[in-house]
């Protein structure tokens, strides 16, 4: 066996370079530190006809699905900006939003999906966002709302439906919030970006 300076082991016909392996090594784990892939979880919530799982499907396949209401919830990965968003939309329906505390653990973001052109029940949206934002498992997370239905007529916009939620009320609580309109996916990566930005504040 005879090793130069350079590392280069000979044995049996072989040569292997160590340099460059090590070389490899450290500027594999270089790169992968400045361009791998951050993951961020987020819990998409929200009563329910606000449009969640219409906005998880234009985010992970840029077009529109026909849905019917969430029984359970549908889980997607969105990769945006280097970042890989595991993305739960849990159904918003009366008898089964007990049932969002089950998904409340190791959440980083939390996207709160309000329908802007519901005025009747954006107090009902209001008590089920504060509800949530008590629970110590989201001490955490950041805050970001859609104020989606952006395209209907009489839709709130992001400052009146800002009032109605109460979210200037929020205390030591990173939170955003984005007009949306999810059949066209105006605001939605928007809203993205403002959750990236959190996850490299955080790094």
């Amino acid at each position: 066996m005879q090793i130069s300076s350079g590392l280069l082991l000979r044995r049996q016909g072989v040569v292997v370079c160590y340099r460059s392996v090590l070389m490899g090594n450290i500027f594999g784990n270089l790169f992968k530190g400045l361009f791998g892939k951050k993951e961020m979880r987020i819990l998409m919530v929200g009563l329910d006809a606000a449009g969640k799982t219409t906005i998880l499907y234009k985010l992970k396949l840029g077009e529109i699905v026909t849905t019917i209401p969430t029984i359970g919830f549908n889980v997607e990965t969105v990769e945006y900006k280097n970042i890989s968003f595991t993305v739960w939309d849990v159904g918003g329906q009366d008898k089964i939003r007990p049932l969002w505390r089950h998904y409340f653990q190791n959440t980083q973001g939390l996207i709160f999906v309000v329908d802007s052109n519901d005025r009747e029940r954006v107090g009902e949206a209001r008590e089920e966002l504060m509800r949530m934002l008590a629970e110590d498992e989201l001490r955490d997370a950041v805050l970001l709302v859609f104020a989606n239905k952006q395209d209907l007529p009489n839709a709130m916009n992001a400052a009146e439906v800002t009032d109605k939620l109460g979210l200037h009320t929020l205390r030591n609580r990173s939170w955003y919030i984005q007009a949306t309109c999810a059949t066209s996916g105006d605001g939605l990566y928007e809203g993205l970006d403002w959750l990236s930005n959190q996850l490299k504040n955080r790094g």
